[in-house]
């Protein structure tokens, strides 16, 4: 798959194993994006003339990609937001204001990116709420990340579900590190909503998606006002348009949301199956090697992962060996990775990150351990 990805054309020493933050695009995603700015722009929604018809047509078909994507029963159901954090921003401040009063408790771990967790934590502060860390009867919203961005590990969501719902409790997933590496049926996971970001799925940056049951968005009221968002307006009152659009105030991000279809297409023309076999393939073959590696903790000890590793090196700052494999064009996180409650948890204020994508192949995996083996030589 690498030959789809012209980054790697252009620069073919690099080794890029931050697909956990971002992850690259293949030619499809970026022709699409650049054949609407070039030949097809046009606004949606507002015009009859060609150009915005086509521009609509194209928008509702993402709209449609995506619900299957998620096997949601309704397109009504995806909203097109900026990212998995202006989604989870947004339940906190429509349905989170709406619904939860104060005493109510979130359930949220100390696991979780910060995305998921600093909205709850301004929510709580505003509304009188408690944040904790295990579903108790007075919890009314359990936010939980579908595959954490730091341990890897992937969450039982079924089974936390069913617990909350004993409770009455809604059920808010992050999949901004699921989405691109596993198969996601919302339906039988059985969440009240599910977010996720287009630049992590081969897709373009500033475009994501809020799935929300169709009861839960017809429930909330908008937290943007302005065009496209509207049933009528007078000088007296506002109301409405039905959900998704109420949500999507003004002129949205079409070229991004177009070329999000050209990315969802080019992960389903792969298969998810196919792509986690390769890419926790990868991620096996590195922990097997790091386990031998004197001083070195790999974080977490889950079974059930997703292709990346986090782990610290005694003696060694995870910003200088990041540093070191950049002059050999390798490309690794470093630093707290947004989750500083989890970082803590383990005595630690930072560490290095290594994430697959599809693009990433064995060989690489090897060319990362010689290096890595070289900056420990040189570092400790």
């Amino acid at each position: 798959m690498r030959d789809q990805f012209p980054i790697f054309k252009k620069h073919p020493e690099l080794i890029y194993l931050d697909s956990a933050a971002t992850a690259h695009k293949p030619k499809s995603v970026i022709d699409a994006l650049m054949q609407f700015y070039a030949e097809e722009y046009g606004t949606v929604h507002r015009a009859i003339y060609k150009g915005s018809l086509l521009a609509t047509e194209k928008y509702n078909a993402t709209r449609e990609a995506v619900r299957k994507f998620l096997n949601a029963k309704h397109a009504e159901e995806i909203v097109f937001t900026r990212g998995t954090t202006d989604a989870i921003n947004l339940v906190a401040l429509s349905w989170g204001r709406t619904h939860l009063k104060e005493g109510d408790e979130i359930c949220v771990s100390e696991k979780e990116h910060h995305s998921n967790f600093v909205p709850w934590q301004m929510l709580a502060k505003e509304k009188g709420l408690k944040l904790v860390s295990t579903i108790t009867p007075r919890t009314r919203l359990v936010a939980i990340a579908h595959m954490t961005n730091v341990t890897g590990e992937i969450h039982p969501i079924e089974e936390i579900v069913a617990r909350a719902k004993e409770v009455g409790a809604v059920v808010v997933v992050d999949g901004a590190q699921a989405a691109p590496h596993r198969k996601i049926d919302v339906q039988a996971l059985g969440c009240d909503f599910y977010a996720f970001s287009g630049h992590k799925c081969y897709g373009p940056t500033g475009v994501g998606v809020l799935y929300g049951k169709k009861a839960l968005l017809e429930s909330m009221p908008p937290v943007q006002g302005g065009g496209d968002m509207i049933a009528k307006v007078t000088l007296e009152k506002t109301t409405y348009a039905e959900p998704p659009l109420r949500f999507e105030a003004g002129t949205p991000i079409i070229g991004s949301v177009i070329a999000l279809k050209a990315a969802i297409d080019f992960i389903e023309s792969i298969g998810q199956d196919i792509i986690a076999t390769h890419e926790n393939a990868l991620r096996q073959t590195l922990e097997e090697h790091l386990r031998a590696v004197k001083g070195l903790t790999i974080l977490g000890t889950s079974l059930e992962k997703g292709p990346l590793t986090t782990f610290t090196i005694e003696g060694i700052h995870p910003l200088d060996l990041a540093t070191f494999l950049d002059l050999k064009n390798i490309a690794v996180r470093s630093g707290h990775l947004c989750a500083q409650p989890c970082l803590q948890s383990f005595g630690l204020t930072a560490a290095t990150r290594v994430s697959f994508g599809i693009y990433n192949t064995k060989e690489e995996v090897y060319r990362f351990l010689e290096e890595l083996d070289r900056a420990i030589r040189k570092l400790s």
